[in-house]
């Protein structure tokens, strides 16, 4: 007796198995999934995929650039906390490319030279309040300036943010629209009729995902280091604003 207990059970374990192993090799596979896709569908996942190509590319880019910017401004800053007078880095006629608090020291200079020279050619020392105040907003036009140069770019990520998942919902509502259409002609409402239908509907959204979260994680890390750059842009034009005028601003 105990011994046709544990054949029936071993039988009966058998059979689990056999009918996981069909069940496994019964699942779709995105290959299939892509098969049972509609046109519409499709067209959305390329378009999905266009985005995930042009965020990833953006977020490579804007890294590159603000971490490029981030180490030029720290060598900037420290190289010009160490000159005498504010115009001496000027005067040697540098060239720093890519470092945001150059640009705007150069503008700076720019503007503050051609109002300290003199008509003959020769440079005064002294300037008014109405030439420093020009002089101040040529270093705010330089910040505003820099500041949309590290900004460039962004607004893909954030359609790829917002459009992504929406894009996907698009295909997945018009997926399972043509699945319920197809039960309708045939007639014929069981699960193995509607589920390749849906899962293949379900795809897109899963793809407007896999575009939307990767974005959304690289754009709010670059919000939030473009937000660091602005306020280190703006502290630096305020210290040289400051400077130039303790050098070159005339008492009245």
């Amino acid at each position: 007796m105990e011994a046709r207990r544990d054949c029936g059970r071993d039988d009966t374990m058998n059979m689990t198995w056999g009918m996981l192993a069909v069940a496994g090799q019964q699942k779709l596979s995105l290959a299939q999934i892509w098969d049972l896709a509609t046109l519409e569908a499709k067209v959305i996942i390329l378009v999905l995929a266009v985005f995930s190509i042009f965020a990833w590319s953006t977020m490579a880019a804007k890294a590159l650039q603000m971490r490029r910017a981030k180490r030029l401004n720290q060598h900037f800053e420290a190289e010009f906390r160490q000159q005498r007078s504010v115009l001496d880095i000027h005067e040697r006629r540098l060239q720093v490319v890519g470092c945001p608090l150059f640009s705007v020291y150069r503008d700076g200079c720019v503007e503050l030279e051609a109002r300290l020279r003199n008509p003959d050619g020769s440079r005064k020392s002294q300037l008014s309040m109405k030439s420093m105040e020009h002089t101040k907003r040529a270093l705010e036009g330089a910040v505003a300036r820099e500041s949309l140069k590290l900004e460039s770019g962004l607004i893909l990520l954030a359609i790829a943010v917002s459009g992504g998942p929406f894009l996907g919902l698009l295909g997945t509502v018009w997926g399972v629209m043509d699945t319920f259409g197809g039960v309708a002609v045939k007639q014929k409402a069981d699960l193995a009729a509607m589920a390749p239908g849906v899962s293949a509907a379900l795809v897109t959204t899963v793809a407007g995902l896999l575009v939307a979260i990767p974005s959304m994680f690289g754009y709010n890390w670059l919000v939030h280091t473009l937000r660091v750059l602005t306020v280190e842009l703006d502290n630096f034009a305020q210290s040289l604003a400051s400077r130039m005028e303790t050098e070159h601003l005339r008492d009245e």
